[in-house]
């Protein structure tokens, strides 16, 4: 028994909304469910029917619901129907498509024989049709944007009746098979008008309406001035008038007229009802737009938007500025650039003022993630390959000097140098046309003194005219030849290349009553520093430079940049504005071309901003970041991996951070605020982040490394339940975006947040505070903090044990053994491979981690280890942190491995240090044999009552572990070299 099964997809171009659709075959009947107010309904339905014969034919009907009578309708099971067009399609057809199958196919609607609809356009439905045995279906042919692209069935179903044909002479069916087949494709392919030929080709063609729609589609005869006006001529079988988007409704446009009569300034108002969101309903808003630059290729329009409905809407109001400039497409295109910012303007002071700009600038990120992506569906947005790279935008730069002839005539063009040089080659001619004076007076040979208060007085002029002219030509040498040595020289090194083009400054302040100044600009990140020429006697300088910062390990987090006033070498410039620059809240694109607005009472009060451009670049790839990992790893103590990109990608949306921040670790704690919130920490290069889910009210906050001041550790109390608090305080006016996760605000009014609850405290806590040691400290603080906390924080192996580690009286043995396996083998414990790690993980060590090893002498290897031990172990489940040196024994001919452990999280764990030695060698019994040797001894740093019954515990403790760990290791060993033998 066949069955054929049929996947009503979508229909398209409908004259009417509420269709649904029937499917008839033989005596059965089936229908799709009613969708209203489309004109393009996508159903996506499948439905299957018993197969009884070749001369079957499969009728698909659109069918319209009502709720009224009119004519040309019929009553269906109480209800009124109307028929919009009908596709009539044989089953013997199907039989010989590829695998009995028809792929999605359009189908133009025959229109009925009477009623409305009759000899006018249907529209189209898109069908799957597929002859299969009982119980096999084609579900994976629905209607999807990854499916197969349907095709017009116009140019298939031409050349259907001799592919039919020709395969029944194939397959030898029957002649009753093939007039069954081909009459039904005569159904399909007659014309509305009468019968025709079914042999002839063109007259077949001919009447394929679907062909032709395909063609009208294609093309455009006339204008859009031309079409518009044709459409508005046709009166029948308009469309009704759409809906209004969900989200907006009740628009109401107002006519654009002139401000206060000013024709520069071109407005209007529009109302409009917010659609409702989870915290407030819906409400009216007024925009009033308006023009405040329009030129033939920028437009600028200032938006004041105000929600007087929503709670304190009276107090504020939204201003957007939307900006249309050109675009720059390395491919020479024309397109353009929109550029939108925000504020928000406070009319009455209220307490209420942080909430109302968080949730404003909630909302305005999701309005224009839709507006985006509103633009995307009507506009090509480039995408980045499109736009200008950083060698085509710094083309246009140059990197020499940029001091030109013309520059130094317009500072020096002035009535101070004129004069001067008018007066001196005035008395210089005099003393040439002039000839011998007598002494006079009390003149003697050799001296000329002035001969009246006129030459006196014109000499003093002259005089200080001079020193003014000296004056400055010493300024402008020392401008030229003692500032701006940084750009032009490149950048070296490996690693992150830090490259800013300084384009030009508009409105600087100025001291000066002339209101000029002779401005120079000072780069400052990771402690590299940058700065450009001097621009001599201007308040909007034109630079045009590049400076490179040399290759940094750390990828830089933040730019400093301050404009100066040049006094000269040796006095203290004053400062015209400052700006800082973050990294993590701009993209790339807006790095590239971006205006900063400079900080200051001076700046402020002029508005002063300079025009940048900023590339950060990694030069070395994944290798920087891998050397940065390997760095992070001394000061951790524990082996750090790179994430996977899935991973990084997922923390790069989540906080909204650039393509290059990585991220390092993440931990699960709790935020401590008026009450606990459960979430996740992220630490990455540059950040550290704090993200929260709770019954769909998310929290997420990041602040910069460089915004912490200090970090303590608060000791477990009652109201902790027992766990150590983590204290981040911040600095003095930092962080202010996370001020929300800040469990207090001191005094001094420095951000506190408290964390606590981590599954392993000691491990975050000691990644926490290396990270920002490396991002914040110099050099000599990192040194004298790591002497301070080595015992807690770093984990090296100290001076102070050599003693007992080579001391065999001081330690005792624990294991002894001969183990019939190569020494090789048995060191494959101490590789950090697959062997060690199962090996540990079957012994109750969880997280285990190791870094590699690392030559710290001749012949001497140093790595890092760290685990947990689970339950069964320790009751008290701590972290151990473990540091281990290998060595080669020129007396045995075997290896030497000493360790340092030290136990975390148990009662008395910093008063003591355990010390183990193992030493591997070839045994006696043959060189498929080693015998192995260990050593414990345990290390006070402090005294306790407890000292022996803690020596005992942990001494018989891990005389059970060595035990047990070597016993799995011959197992392991033996077990691997017989399955490679097998």
């Amino acid at each position: 028994m066949l069955r054929l099964y049929v996947c009503v997809l979508e229909t398209k171009d409908l004259p009417v909304k509420d269709t649904y659709v029937t499917l008839r075959l033989g005596k059965l009947k089936c229908k799709t469910r009613i969708l209203r107010n489309t004109w393009n309904p996508v159903w996506n339905e499948e439905f299957g029917f018993k197969v009884h014969g070749a001369e079957d034919v499969l009728v698909v009907s659109v069918v319209v619901n009502h709720d009224n009578n009119n004519k040309c309708r019929s009553v269906t099971n109480g209800s009124v129907v109307e028929f919009v067009g009908e596709v009539r399609i044989p089953v013997g057809s199907v039989a010989f498509e590829d695998k009995q199958t028809l792929l999605p196919t359009w189908f133009s609607l025959e229109s009925p024989k009477s009623g409305r609809f009759f000899n006018k356009y249907c529209g189209k439905i898109l069908l799957t049709v597929s002859l299969h045995g009982k119980g096999r279906s084609f579900m994976n042919h629905k209607h999807s944007p990854n499916s197969t692209i349907a095709v017009e069935n116009s140019r298939d179903l031409e050349g259907l009746h001799f592919l039919c044909q020709s395969h029944c002479d194939k397959m030898g069916v029957g002649k009753q098979l093939l007039k069954d087949i081909a009459n039904g494709l005569h159904r399909i392919f007659k014309k509305k008008e009468g019968n025709s030929n079914f042999g002839d080709s063109s007259e077949l063609s001919s009447s394929l309406s679907d062909y032709e729609d395909s063609v009208h589609e294609n093309t455009f005869p006339c204008s859009f001035e031309e079409s518009i006006a044709l459409m508005e001529s046709r009166d029948d079988n308009k469309p009704e008038m759409p809906e209004n988007l969900p989200g907006t409704t009740n628009v109401q446009e107002g006519p654009w007229t002139w401000k206060n009569g000013d024709t520069s300034c071109l407005t209007r108002v529009v109302t409009y009802m917010k659609a409702a969101t989870k915290l407030i309903k819906a409400v009216n808003a007024i925009e009033e737009q308006t023009y405040i630059r329009v030129s033939r290729k920028e437009f600028a329009i200032l938006v004041s938007v105000s929600t007087p409905e929503v709670p304190y809407g009276n107090s504020f109001r939204i201003e957007l500025l939307y900006k249309i400039m050109p675009g720059e497409v390395s491919s020479g295109e024309e397109s353009s650039h929109l550029v939108v910012s925000w504020g928000i303007v406070f009319l009455q002071s209220t307490m209420m003022k942080g909430m109302i700009e968080g949730g404003a600038r909630q909302g305005l990120k999701e309005s224009f993630s839709q507006f985006s992506d509103q633009l995307a569906r009507n506009f090509k947005v480039l995408d980045k390959a499109d736009l200008p790279d950083k060698e085509h935008l710094l083309a246009t730069l140059q990197t020499e000097d940029q001091w030109y002839w013309w520059q130094t005539i317009t500072y020096f063009w002035n009535f101070t140098v004129a004069s001067t040089i008018f007066m001196f080659l005035y008395v210089l001619v005099h003393i040439l046309r002039c000839g011998p004076n007598l002494l006079q007076g009390l003149e003697f040979s050799g001296l000329e003194l002035p001969d009246s208060f006129g030459e006196l007085i014109t000499s003093g002029i002259l005089i200080i005219q001079l020193q003014r002219v000296y004056n400055m030509v010493s300024h402008f040498v020392q401008a030229r030849f003692q500032m701006g040595t940084d750009h032009g020289l490149k950048a070296h090194g490996d690693g992150w290349v830090l490259t800013v083009a300084l384009i030009e400054g508009v409105d600087l302040a100025s001291l000066e009553s002339e209101g000029l100044s002779d401005p120079y600009v000072v780069f400052t990140c990771n402690g590299q520093t940058r700065s450009s020429s001097v621009k001599l006697q201007t308040s909007d300088p034109q630079w045009n430079e590049i400076l490179e910062f040399d290759a940094m390990e750390e990828p830089p987090s933040v730019l400093h940049v301050e404009v100066f006033d040049f006094d000269g070498p040796f006095d203290q410039d004053v400062s015209l504005g400052h700006a800082e620059i973050n990294f993590l809240r701009h993209t790339s694109t807006e790095l590239a071309d971006m205006w900063v607005m400079l900080e200051g009472k001076l700046a402020q009060s002029s508005q002063s901003k300079l025009h940048l451009r900023i590339f950060l670049d990694n030069n070395n790839g994944v290798e920087t970041i891998k050397e940065y990992l390997e760095k992070m790893e001394k000061e951790v103590g524990k082996k750090l991996n790179l994430r996977s990109p899935q991973r990084n990608s997922t923390f790069q949306k989540l906080f909204a951070l650039p393509p290059e921040e990585f991220l390092i670790k993440d931990f699960t704690c709790y935020l401590k605020r008026k009450m606990p919130l459960q979430g996740r920490l992220f630490l990455s290069a540059r950040i550290l982040g704090f993200h929260a889910n709770l019954f769909g009210h998310k929290t997420k906050f990041f602040f910069l490394w460089e915004d912490i001041e200090e970090i303590q550790v608060l000791p477990p109390s009652l109201a902790t339940l027992g766990s150590p608090t983590l204290v981040i305080v911040l600095r003095r006016g930092r962080g202010l975006d996370a001020r929300h996760g800040a469990k207090t605000q001191d005094e001094e009014g420095r951000l506190r947040f408290h964390f606590q609850s981590f599954v392993s405290f000691s491990a975050a806590s000691r990644a926490i505070k290396a990270l920002w040691r490396t991002r914040i400290l110099n050099p000599y603080q990192k040194e004298q903090i790591s002497e301070e906390h080595e015992d807690q924080e770093r984990f090296v192996i100290p001076e102070d044990s050599a003693s007992i580690l080579e001391d065999e009286e001081k330690m005792s043995r624990i294991f002894s053994a001969e183990l019939p396996i190569k020494m090789k083998s048995v060191m494959g414990i101490f590789d950090g491979g697959n062997l060690e790690h199962k090996i540990m993980q079957r012994t109750g060590c969880t997280n285990y981690e190791t870094t590699s090893w690392e030559q710290v002498k001749h012949d001497v290897f140093e790595r890092r280890v760290s685990y947990q031990f689970n339950r069964h172990v320790s009751a008290f489940g701590g972290e151990v942190t473990c540091t281990q040196q290998k060595f080669p024994n020129a007396n045995t001919g075997g290896w030497t491995v000493i360790e340092v452990m030290d136990l975390h999280g148990v009662p008395f764990a910093d008063h003591f240090h355990i010390h183990f030695r193992y030493e591997i060698e070839k045994s006696s019994l043959g060189d498929c044999a080693c015998k192995c040797d260990a050593y414990i001894g345990i290390m006070w740093l402090k005294s306790s009552k407890f000292q022996q019954r803690i020596n005992r515990n942990i001494t018989a403790k891990f005389n059970l572990r060595l035990k047990e760990i070597f016993e799995l290791v011959q197992k392991e060993i033996l077990l691997m070299s017989q399955n490679s033998h097998g």
